[in-house]
């Protein structure tokens, strides 16, 4: 076989271009993400808003949900109105969103201007990857997509660990011009670069029959007791940006990580190194992790049938959230995020595949796009639940380890439920 139709030569202009989208996008929203909820809570004298947590907690289990839930619609109109001008509005609303969240402090502005951006976000997601599945085919298109893959973490892990550090040191503000910088530079990309794909699309679907899908899947109740069961995990997944960066930043000494980091940078260069752990740098482990091991991973659960893999990636999930409430040492919490991530490397792979099982045959497609409620139940849920219960648990009784074995019984729940599940509703192995 040529490897020019399969290798990195097979990609034409317009799939680097939307590579070089996603990771300017990704970097970020996950640059501002890593320090969101932390800069809610923080005193005006600390260089944040002062909103309480279960404020902040509403803004956290609204603005996921909400991006997850709008490439339901950004599809159809990207196919109705073109996928270069559904990126000019998509970008309009990042840069504006992001912009106004830095200069806004108001609790309604704020909580709005993040709608903007999560609009933004929404539009953007079912565009750019739509442009991989249209400029990629059945020999590259698993390439095509891994790369794509590999593009967001890497994005999530360079602008939380390079640029977030320098730019709060002067202002929490600079974080969102920084990504209001991307939105615009992703506008002029767009405008110069970017081609609108060629070849054809699929039928132009109508807002009505958008819709008529969605009740389709809704009345279906298997999966959507799926679909609830494995929320579980989700609502575990999104505590690493809520509750988990209010630990770091309230409760945790991270001095020996900082002692470690910084000889071993030290011995490298030659030259004294002040690098600080911060709750940035969770979001930069998470990333790192998978780019490291996600496709060790991916190859070693290749081989084994769905259910299991899931309820192993789960069971990892919960494990690490136990591993946070055995201690307050760093280290602990370092090797309690690391085995978080290996779960979710587990899990969410294997996850498609147990939905095309239970899917009719004829609307496996239908089912796959729906399956992504679990993100949007999971960011709801643990954004509304993490404020009531980190006040309760660390800042009035001080008990993090009750905190985190909450957590980790949700996600032994979530397991125990898919085993039940498999075993009277789909009454197979799979």
């Amino acid at each position: 076989m040529n490897k020019s139709t399969t290798g990195i030569r097979s990609f034409p202009k317009n799939y680097w271009i939307a590579i070089i989208m996603e990771f300017f996008e990704r970097g970020a929203y996950y640059g501002v993400l890593s320090i969101l909820s932390v800069y809610l809570v923080l005193s005006s004298a600390e260089g944040g808003l002062g909103f309480s947590r279960e404020a902040a907690g509403a803004i956290m289990g609204t603005i996921p949900p909400l991006l997850y839930f709008l490439p339901i619609f950004a599809g159809a109109l990207a196919d109705r109105y073109g996928f270069r001008n559904m990126l000019m509005v998509a970008f309009t609303f990042l840069a504006a969103g992001y912009f106004l969240s830095g200069i806004t402090r108001s609790y309604g502005a704020v909580f709005a201007s993040l709608i903007v951006m999560a609009i933004g976000a929404g539009l953007f997601k079912p565009v750019i990857s739509g442009t991989i599945a249209h400029v990629t085919n059945e020999k590259n298109s698993t390439l095509g997509f891994g790369i794509f893959y590999w593009s967001i973490n890497l994005g999530a892990f360079l602008f939380p660990l390079i640029l977030v550090p320098v730019l709060k040191r002067q202002s929490y503000t600079y974080v969102f011009w920084m990504a209001a910088a991307a939105g615009i530079i992703l506008l002029l990309i767009n405008i110069f670069f970017y081609k609108e794909p060629s070849g054809k699309r699929r039928t132009k679907e109508s807002l009505t029959k958008i819709f008529q899908d969605m009740a389709l899947v809704f009345r279906d109740w298997k999966f959507i007791v799926m679909i609830l069961i494995y929320s579980g995990f989700w609502i575990m997944y999104f505590q690493m940006y809520g509750t988990v960066l209010w630990y770091v930043h309230d409760q945790m000494d991270m001095s020996s990580v900082n002692l470690a980091v910084n000889t071993a940078l030290e011995w490298i260069t030659g030259r004294p190194a002040k690098w600080q752990f911060d709750v940035e740098h969770v979001t930069v482990l998470n990333a790192g992790v998978i780019i490291l091991l996600q496709l060790f991973v991916s190859r070693l659960v290749n081989r084994f049938k769905a259910l299991p893999t899931i309820i192993a990636g789960i069971g990892f999930g919960s494990l690490g959230m136990a591993i946070l409430a055995l201690s307050g040492n760093a280290w602990v919490f370092i090797t309690g995020c690391v085995v978080f991530t290996l779960g979710e490397m587990t899990a969410h792979p294997k996850f498609n595949s147990f939905v095309g099982l239970i899917a009719p045959p004829d609307k496996k497609g239908l089912y796959m796009g729906y399956s992504f409620f679990c993100s949007v139940i999971g960011s709801f849920v643990g954004g509304f639940i993490g404020a009531p219960l980190y006040n309760h648990f660390i800042d009035k009784l001080n008990r993090p380890d009750i905190l985190w074995l909450i957590f980790s019984c949700i996600g032994l729940a979530s397991m125990a439920g898919l085993i039940i599940f498999n075993r009277s509703v789909i009454k197979k192995q799979v």
